[in-house]
């Protein structure tokens, strides 16, 4: 029998509970059966034959959950993501600390080695981000934000705050996995796509040809802007990429509210209305509220010095994270 994983460690891992309570459900059989035997002796040879399709049925269980939980290699992560910060409540100081938080995960994806790109910027009038999205390639980038998704509150003094008050600000995050084969299915008569031209600096395609996309799912309200391929089809590919990836997100959002009272870790919900994360400059403390766990030296953190939240989340969910380069 395959004794590389306790089954019973997986109880609350959605992606193999049913297999986890069919395993329990023989173990108990098991179990009554071996009672059996040692009750009434007559019922030996029966019991070795119930004890026998036992054994084979769990051997198949474990194969099938270690197949899943037991070798990351077999999940998939993929290796691009699109990162979208929108300012939250605050005004004009959630605007600035909405670029912060992009150039946090900026920083960190520079040190990762992994390349970045800004698909979508919309400034304040202060200079911050109303929104903006920007997509990320590299080994490990969906594995390492995949828990970044939710409300990050930053308590600070604004520049402009002449009486030294701290004010409270948010901004949300979403980080959005591109899969190579789309889990959704998307009907083409449920979209609304639209044509535009790019704006932006320079380039001889900018403000010439109508190569911006623009798509709205009209059954959800959802909506996708790309204008950073140069021409009208990528960028109608890569919008149809991020609208399914989009979908894919409300769906597991629902998914995790409706399991939620039965749920024993909130890590990694995926919710981005839920608030994770404090960013406490006068106290000098970033705390994740996920974890209860509290770090300083947020100018280093701000920096995209990350990695140990980043790990200390993955441990909480059960898994292991690759060493920060």
């Amino acid at each position: 029998m395959n004794t590389q994983i306790n089954p019973e460690e997986y109880a609350d891992d959605r992606r193999v509970a049913y297999l986890v309570a069919e395993w329990k459900r023989l173990s108990q059989a098991e179990h009554d059966a071996e009672e059996l035997v040692n009750v009434d002796p007559a019922m030996k040879e029966l019991a070795e034959k119930e004890l026998s399709d036992i054994a084979t049925h769990k051997e198949v269980l474990m194969t099938q959950i270690s197949d899943i939980v037991g070798n990351d290699n077999e999940r998939e992560w993929p290796n691009e993501i699109v990162l979208e910060v929108r300012a939250g409540v605050g005004g004009d100081e959630a605007s600035l600390f909405a670029e912060d938080v992009a150039r946090m995960y900026i920083r960190y994806a520079e040190m990762k080695g992994w390349s970045s790109r800004p698909l979508e910027e919309s400034r304040a009038s202060v200079g911050g981000y109303k929104e903006a999205q920007f997509e990320i390639k590299g080994e490990g980038c969906y594995r390492e934000l995949r828990f970044e998704t939710g409300v990050h509150r930053v308590q600070r003094v604004p520049a402009t705050e002449k009486a030294g008050r701290i004010h409270t600000s948010t901004a949300s995050v979403a980080i959005l996995p591109i899969y190579k084969r789309s889990k959704i299915e998307i009907n083409p008569a449920d979209l609304h796509i639209e044509f535009s031209r790019s704006g932006g600096a320079g380039g001889q395609n900018v403000n010439k040809v109508e190569t911006a996309v623009r798509i709205v799912h009209i059954p959800t309200g959802i909506e996708v802007r790309c204008q950073s391929e140069r021409s009208q089809q990528q960028n109608r590919e890569k919008g149809l990429k991020l609208l399914a990836s989009k979908l894919q997100q409300a769906k597991d959002e629902a998914e995790d509210r409706a399991r939620a009272a039965d749920r024993k870790s909130q890590v990694g919900t995926g919710d981005r209305s839920e608030k994770i994360r404090t960013y406490n400059v006068p106290q000098d403390r970033v705390t994740d509220h996920r974890i209860k766990e509290s770090w300083s030296n947020i100018a280093g953190i701000m920096e995209g010095r990350i990695a140990p939240l980043l790990e200390a989340l993955a441990a909480a969910d059960g898994g292991a994270m690759q060493e920060c380069a």
